[in-house]
């Protein structure tokens, strides 16, 4: 289920929003390393690794407040050992000794896997930001974005804190996004890709469709799906606790109670 359009007018531009999509366009293509025509596939591949590991969050890093070891990064890519943390101080030498492991939960907000990761990202991000930077204004959305980054991404690790596997990509405050919209928005009518059939569905079923799947994804589809969950639960609760002091939303035309 793609969305693709809502029908929820705003009553200003959504510059917040738009600045964050551009953020992240511009970290993805100018920022992190991609392969070059000249360049060998395994460079390639090595390059990128190098460049991940050394500004991702990754859960061990964070719980264990230092940065992975060479022989733990080593097991992770060589063996396929996704919780090679070692629990105690390791003999090996930190292979990126002057990261900041705390600091990599919010870059990682910015980085994404591959094209079409960034791409999906950024198309919620627009369908469903707009409408909440509306309410929250310039400087509460922004805050409410990150926190709902930061939240998610500590509920990941949470869950499997011994992970050595990078988790980046923004859906986590995305998700909080959409929980937030899913409590001030239940009935906005929005337009989505149902398979390939193109349908207008009330944004309470597409957004409960979208949760209820989460816990459906495949634990080898390498998706952080536990990190959606949180940053939707804590994007609803939010809203829904501040519903009553947000922006009001501008007047709905006949068409937006249908």
């Amino acid at each position: 289920m793609i969305p693709l359009k809502d029908k929820n007018p705003t009553s200003r531009r959504a510059w917040i929003t738009l600045g964050l999509i551009a953020v992240n366009v511009f970290v993805y293509f100018l920022v992190q390393p991609h392969g070059q025509a000249n360049v060998d596939p395994q460079t390639e591949a090595i390059t990128e690794a190098k460049f991940t590991y050394a500004h991702a969050a990754i859960p061990c890093e964070v719980t264990h407040g230092r940065p992975l070891t060479v022989a733990e990064i080593e097991d992770t890519v060589n063996t396929g050992d996704a919780n090679a943390c070692a629990p105690d101080l390791p003999a090996s030498p930190e292979a990126f000794p002057h990261k900041n492991v705390f600091l990599a939960v919010l870059y990682s907000m910015f980085l994404h896997a591959s094209l079409i990761h960034i791409a999906g990202n950024m198309l919620f991000l627009w369908i469903f930001g707009n409408n909440i930077e509306d309410r929250m204004g310039w400087i509460g959305y922004p805050i409410f974005y990150i926190v709902s980054g930061v939240v998610a991404a500590a509920t990941q690790f949470a869950i499997d804190p011994n992970s050595t596997i990078p988790v980046v990509g923004a859906s986590g405050a995305i998700a909080g996004v959409m929980g937030a919209y899913l409590v001030l928005f239940p009935r906005a009518r929005i337009w989505a890709l149902i398979f390939i059939i193109p349908a207008e569905l009330p944004a309470y079923i597409l957004l409960g469709f979208w949760f209820v799947l989460q816990f459906f994804t495949s634990p080898n589809s390498g998706v952080a799906w536990v990190a959606h969950v949180g940053g939707f639960v804590f994007g609803a609760i939010v809203a829904f606790a501040l519903r009553h002091r947000l922006r009001p939303a501008p007047p709905r035309p006949a068409w937006f109670f249908q």
